[in-house]
């Protein structure tokens, strides 16, 4: 349920306003009517916000859409300011520049995304002027997942699974991986069977590249030295 304290008067805004917390017309005048109050306020939700200014000014018309009720905001303290300066510099002090991730077609894309958060109101700014709740955050990562299956009898023999799972899973750590893939060996056909992002799942296949097969020495082994053998039945030197 949307919650909504006070009542509502507002007036439509001027398509192209540069400024969505100033009216078109609005004069420094109006504005300087606007009731002045101090603000101590510890941090929380928008609506704990609201409550804690209209304690002061007692008229403070607000909505706060349901999906941004939880939405944290940092703690003020401010002395003699109204209600169009605070959101103001509120909506000015959220701004900042998050990385966004997307997936597509196995390749990750980098971007930035603006993301601020306040109050806005629209029509000329009064003491009775209605202000909405507002946050734009980017869309979060969306991760694709694919599976992807991995013969290891090759390996297994002087390896074992673990050995094998560990090395991957250590190369997932020194890249900072967080959130890896899950593994799982099937013992009848010797699969490892793996879930997770198409960049994460090259781990396996670099991993699986350098390590041995059965009868086969590992790169970079040294081949044993072979000694030459006394004939058993050695021939008497001719005269």
């Amino acid at each position: 349920m949307m919650v909504i304290l006070g009542t509502t008067n507002a007036q439509v805004s001027p398509p192209g306003n540069p400024n969505p917390l100033l009216y078109y017309g609005q004069q420094a005048g109006d504005l300087a009517k606007l009731p002045r109050f101090d603000l101590d306020f510890e941090g929380g939700t928008p609506q704990q916000l609201v409550e804690t200014i209209r304690a002061q000014i007692k008229v403070l018309n607000a909505i706060i859409p349901p999906e941004h009720a939880n939405v944290q905001l940092p703690p003020l303290m401010m002395k003699q300011v109204n209600v169009y300066e605070l959101f103001t510099a509120l909506t000015a002090a959220s701004q900042s520049t998050q990385i966004i991730y997307t997936d597509q077609h196995g390749r990750t894309s980098v971007a930035n995304a603006r993301a601020e958060s306040g109050f806005r109101t629209q029509g000329a700014i009064t003491p009775e002027s209605v202000w909405h709740f507002f946050t734009t955050q980017p869309a979060q990562r969306v991760e694709k997942k694919e599976y992807r299956f991995y013969q290891l009898s090759p390996y297994l023999g002087t390896l074992t699974v673990e050995d094998i799972t560990t090395a991957i899973q250590a190369g997932w750590k020194m890249m900072g991986e967080t959130n890896t893939p899950a593994l799982n060996f099937h013992k009848e056909t010797k699969l490892l069977i793996a879930v997770g992002r198409a960049d994460q799942l090259t781990m396996i296949n670099s991993v699986l590249a350098e390590l041995p097969k059965n009868n086969e020495q590992p790169a970079g082994a040294q081949q044993p030295v072979q000694t030459p053998s006394a004939p058993k039945n050695p021939q008497p030197a001719p005269l």
